[in-house]
């Protein structure tokens, strides 16, 4: 019924925290001119990745939430909202559901960051041009 709150939620505060960490590498990039270049990908980057996926996945629900009559265009919005026992049920699939959702997406994310890293500080190997 509202499992979507709980990804969007995460999203809001990971799209914060990219915008801060962003900006602290940007300040760092200025101070450190002539250090060697770091071959590896900016947590920035990373959390970008990981508010994209929530971000989608809030929407996507969101809209699959609309299509059934879940989510309605007037106060108080969420149609469970009306009786408190369908209330009580939405907090509960909140908790159980979202949540899953959330920590799923989030460890996903984890394992392509480092993947990633893998890939990235994998050795160039030699290739033989013929």
């Amino acid at each position: 019924m509202a499992c979507f709150l709980v990804t969007a939620a995460e999203a809001l505060v990971v799209t914060a925290v990219e915008k801060a960490e962003e900006k602290k590498e940007l300040e760092n990039a200025g101070n450190m001119e002539g250090a060697e270049e770091v071959s590896s990908i900016p947590l920035s980057r990373k959390l970008k990745w990981l508010t994209y996926m929530l971000w989608g996945g809030a929407v996507l629900l969101m809209f699959e939430h609309i299509w059934h009559g879940e989510v309605v265009p007037w106060f108080p919005f969420l149609s469970a909202m009306n009786d408190p026992a369908d209330t009580a049920e939405m907090l509960h699939e909140m908790a159980t559901v979202g949540v899953c959702m959330a920590l799923l997406t989030t460890g996903i994310w984890a394992i392509v960051c480092r993947v990633a890293d893998i890939i990235v500080k994998r050795p160039v190997q030699q290739q033989n041009v013929l």
